[in-house]
């Protein structure tokens, strides 16, 4: 992209394939549904992030692809480098500091209830504050922000447990965090059993 702009938007995703998203969920939808719940997932953080004015970029869990739903005019492209998600997202933000970003916030795919103006704020709240943070009601986080690399969160959590947030915000006695509202990200069958958004997948 042409325009530097001082924000950066990481997006996490899967790369979408049988078999290989929403794990949890497909013990009680199958596979098949699963997959097309996760690529409608996927759509719907398209849709939300396009709208947000700051530079972007999605990063892959396994390969890099050029024609999909993320336009190479609008959206970065990269590979999630590291052994466990941790060292992942730490590589990810050491890269956009490096380039020379100012705030940087990152973002998975899987979160139907997050909306354009939730981001905004939060690259908002990094002009007060050294970290923002989205807890999921699962005990993780939808979103993390920041305006200078926190490298130590990064490291010794168990991830994909209810400990993660908790544990960060350990790490961050000393910084002046702000959190966002909570939001409830899709990993099992009941987060999204009575959401009206999913009904169609199951008729």
């Amino acid at each position: 992209m042409n325009s530097k702009r001082e924000n950066l938007l990481l997006i996490f995703t899967r790369n979408p394939e049988l078999g290989k998203v929403k794990t949890r969920l497909a013990k009680t939808v199958g596979d098949e549904t699963a997959l097309k719940i996760y690529k409608f997932l996927l759509q719907k953080t398209r849709d939300i992030s396009s709208k947000v004015t700051s530079d972007k970029a999605v990063y892959y869990s396994v390969k890099i692809r050029n024609n999909d739903i993320w336009d190479t005019n609008s959206y970065q492209k990269y590979q999630q480098l590291g052994e466990d998600l941790g060292l992942r997202m730490l590589n990810a933000f050491k890269n956009s500091f490096d380039a020379g970003y100012k705030k940087v916030l990152i973002i998975g795919s899987d979160l139907y209830d997050l909306s354009t103006e939730r981001i905004d704020i939060a690259f908002n709240e990094l002009d007060t504050n050294d970290v923002v943070i989205g807890p999921a009601e699962d005990g993780g986080y939808y979103l993390l922000g920041m305006n200078t690399l926190q490298e130590n969160i990064f490291k010794n959590k168990d991830w994909g447990t209810d400990t993660v947030r908790k544990d960060t915000l350990v790490d961050l006695k000393d910084k002046k965090v702000h959190l966002l509202s909570a939001l409830n990200d899709v990993d099992v069958f009941e987060d999204i059993e009575h959401h009206e958004a999913f009904q169609h997948f199951f008729k």
